[in-house]
């Protein structure tokens, strides 16, 4: 909420600007989830879920274009979790754009990387981890943002004023860990908390068939360790810890007509210990299969964590495979299946996203996560009941 108190101002400021012009868009939407097994906590156990989200989107620009202003709010009404019952906002960003530089102020969503089924280097935001445990959901993250633009390539400079704490479900939501994580006791290495002030830098540049992104971060790690900790009575619970960490990573992707070859690679201290992560793959696609308008995308994957089991992420030795559908109809309908194998203990993820337009206004959207084999010594095991299917219905304005 200090976050939310903060831009109140900052809006306000920009409230005579806002008034003069400026295009409204966005989403409705109702979000329907079905569970297949009975949970492991009793207090999870709900078979159905029902949710309500809005995300509205304010944007303006003037000067030839060259400022502009984008406000971007979000909210989620859950049926049981209180945790996932949450405001956010997702961008309230002033841009100045001049010839080789640009500045952006506010709050806003980076994103780093090329891979499919783990984002390795994405490390600006913070995970919105009750919307989705795919991890693709960001929270907005205040900074100050200045990219330096020369034909050598792009500089980002960022400078972070404020962290953001992790959203975890709450004790009647699914997905969660067991025993629950418990976002109130979070601790910090740093004594300035939430106020640590984290830096990082960017390079991007292509060169011929190659794009790459070369980055160094210095700051709160948005991924926290989870301490074990136990109420008076006895019961345990979860407590995030946020470390102080160096990461520098490297991210590229080469076009090659049909293929496209992927890698994330990253070096992290810091966090208790020294390692390397990496994730590399390729996809290749086949236009207009069986001579019909079809586009067929093949993906595979490998991703290494060299902490092994003690890694913070599942994957540390797992193979991905899948494949992405574009029906290229006029009601844009797609789908992509995959599949994640643990090579260590055979755990497998399989999911599955799929969605179609109807009319101009309305998006359909079907979503699967299914989990077979977790072992308990695997950080899915206390979500591997928690197979469910889900149907998103939104009103797009």
């Amino acid at each position: 909420m200090k976050l939310i108190n903060s831009s109140r101002l900052f809006f306000l400021l920009l409230l005579p600007t806002i008034a003069a012009a400026g295009d409204w868009s966005g989403y409705a939407g109702l979000e329907f989830r079905g569970f297949t097994q009975t949970a492991l906590d009793t207090r999870q156990d709900h078979a159905t879920n029902f949710s309500f989200t809005f995300e509205p989107e304010y944007y303006h620009r003037w000067d030839n274009g060259d400022q502009s202003i984008a406000f971007v709010p979000y909210v989620r009404l859950d049926e049981h979790d209180n945790e996932r019952t949450h405001l956010d906002i997702r961008e309230l960003t002033y841009l100045k754009a001049a010839e080789n530089w640009e500045l952006r102020l506010g709050i806003r969503k980076v994103f780093w990387g090329v891979t499919e089924f783990q984002h390795l280097v994405d490390i600006i935001n913070q995970t919105d981890l009750v919307e989705n445990l795919d991890t693709e959901d960001k929270l907005g993250q205040p900074m100050v943002n200045l990219a330096l633009i020369n034909d050598w390539g792009t500089v980002d400079l960022f400078v972070m004023p404020y962290f953001r704490e992790r959203y975890f479900p709450g004790t009647s939501g699914r997905l969660r860990t067991l025993p629950e994580t418990r976002q109130d006791r979070s601790r910090f290495e740093s004594a300035a908390k939430e106020k640590h002030i984290d830096l990082a830098a960017r390079y991007t540049h292509y060169f011929g068939d190659w794009d790459i992104g070369l980055a160094h971060f210095y700051g709160t790690s948005r991924e926290p360790r989870l301490l074990l900790g136990a109420e008076t009575n006895g019961s345990p619970f979860l407590i995030p810890f946020y470390d102080i960490i160096n990461q520098t990573s490297l991210d590229i992707q080469a076009t090659k007509g049909n293929m496209l070859w992927k890698f994330e690679g990253l070096h992290r201290s810091g966090q208790a210990t020294t390692y390397n992560a990496l994730a590399a793959g390729f996809e290749y696609t086949f236009i207009g299969i069986l001579d019909t308008a079809i586009d067929l995308g093949v993906l595979g994957e490998y991703h290494y964590d060299d902490r092994g089991k003690s890694a913070l992420s599942i994957f540390e030795d797992d193979i991905g495979i899948g494949a992405r559908l574009a029906f290229n109809d006029v009601q844009s309908s797609t789908a992509l299946v995959g599949l994640v194998w643990d090579r260590d203990s055979g755990g497998q993820f399989f999911n599955l996203e799929a969605s179609r337009r109807i009319g101009d206004s309305w998006l359909l959207e079907l979503q699967g996560r299914f989990f077979f084999g977790q072992k308990r010594r695997d950080l899915a095991f206390s979500i591997n009941r928690d197979d469910y299917s889900e149907l998103f219905l939104s009103y797009n304005f």
